[in-house]
C-alpha cells in the first residue's frame, strides 16, 4: 500500500490520486454503512454512496479547473445538495414515528463524516500554488500528512502495548492510553522533521518552527480521530468496521485518524502559512 501511495504521490498524476483517494473514501463509506446496517439501523445506502462519489469526483474536477479561491461556495453548494437531496430521498418511504428522522442523520452523517472529511486530502493537493508549469504541488504535503499520522498511530500502539498503564477514555476504547497518547505525539514530531529533512524542497512552506506545531497538532488529531470512529464501532456493535485488511480490519479502520488530520492540514495550510 505505502508503494502504491509513493507512486501516485511522486508521479503528479492528478487521475491516479484521484482514483487513490476516491476509492479508499468510498469503501470507507461502503463499510461506514455496512455497519450502520448491522446494527439493525436503516440508512439510505445507494443514496450515500452516489452522493459520495459525486462529491469526490466533482470536486476533484472543480479544483483541478478553479482552484482552491472559490472552494467556500462550492462547499455550500455541496451541503446544500447533500441536505436537500435527502429530504428529497425520503418522499419516497413510508413516514412512521422517528424512523425517518434517524435513516436520513445516519445517512448524511455517513457522506459528512467520511467522504467529506476525507475530500480534504483532494484540496490539499490544490491549496499550495503550482509550479511554473502548472503541476500541482500539494500531493508532497498529503504524503506528509499520510506519513506523519501513520507515525502518530504507531506511536500509539507501540509505545500504549509496551508501557500503557492509565486508561484514556475506557468509555470509549479499553486499549488507548495515556502512555499511548504521548508515544502519538512524539511519533508524530519525528516523522514531521524526517520528512522535512528529506524532502525540504517539496515543503518549501514548511519550516521546523512549523513542523513541530504540525507534529503536535496532528498527533492530537489522529488520536480523536481514531476515538472518532470507536464511538461509532461501540454505537454500531461492531469490534472492525470489515476484514479486508489482515491485522487492520477496515478500510475504516485505516482511514479514520486521517478524516480528522486532513481537514487540519488543509486549514493550517490555508490560513497560517505565507
Amino acid at each position: 500500500m505505502w508503494v502504491i501511495a509513493l507512486l501516485v504521490i511522486f508521479s503528479a498524476n492528478e487521475l491516479f490520486f484521484l482514483l487513490l483517494v476516491g476509492s479508499l473514501g468510498l469503501a470507507g463509506l461502503w463499510e461506514y454503512f455496512g455497519m450502520i446496517e448491522k446494527s439493525g439501523m436503516r440508512c439510505f445506502k445507494a443514496f450515500g454512496m452516489i452522493c459520495g462519489a459525486a462529491y469526490l469526483i466533482g470536486s476533484f474536477v472543480f479544483f483541478h479547473l478553479n482552484g482552491y479561491g472559490s472552494a467556500y461556495d462550492f462547499e455550500m453548494l455541496v451541503l446544500v445538495i447533500f441536505l436537500f437531496g435527502v429530504f428529497a430521498r425520503q418522499m419516497f418511504r413510508p413516514t412512521t414515528k422517528q424512523a425517518p428522522l434517524e435513516t436520513m442523520a445516519y445517512t448524511l452523517f455517513g457522506i459528512l463524516y467520511v467522504a467529506w472529511l476525507f475530500n480534504f486530502l483532494t484540496k490539499i493537493v490544490y491549496v499550495t500554488p503550482p509550479t511554473s508549469t502548472g503541476a500541482t504541488t500539494g500531493q508532497f504535503y498529503v504524503l506528509y500528512l499520510v506519513v506523519v499520522t501513520k507515525f502518530s498511530d504507531m506511536g500509539g500502539y507501540l509505545v500504549g502495548s509496551r508501557i500503557g498503564r492509565h486508561q484514556m477514555m475506557p468509555h470509549i476504547s479499553a486499549a488507548k492510553t495515556w502512555e499511548g497518547f504521548a508515544g502519538s505525539l512524539i511519533f508524530a514530531i519525528i516523522a514531521s522533521y524526517f520528512l522535512l529533512g528529506i524532502i525540504p524542497d517539496r515543503l518549501a512552506q514548511l519550516n521546523y518552527f512549523h513542523a513541530t506545531i504540525l507534529g503536535l497538532l496532528i498527533g492530537i488529531a489522529a488520536v480523536v480521530g481514531d476515538l472518532g470512529e470507536s464511538i461509532v464501532k461501540r454505537s454500531t456493535g461492531v469490534k472492525d468496521s470489515g476484514t479486508i485488511l489482515p491485522g487492520i480490519g477496515g478500510i475504516m479502520d485505516l482511514i479514520d485518524s486521517l478524516l480528522f488530520t486532513g481537514p487540519l492540514l488543509y486549514f493550517y495550510l490555508r490560513f497560517l502559512v505565507r
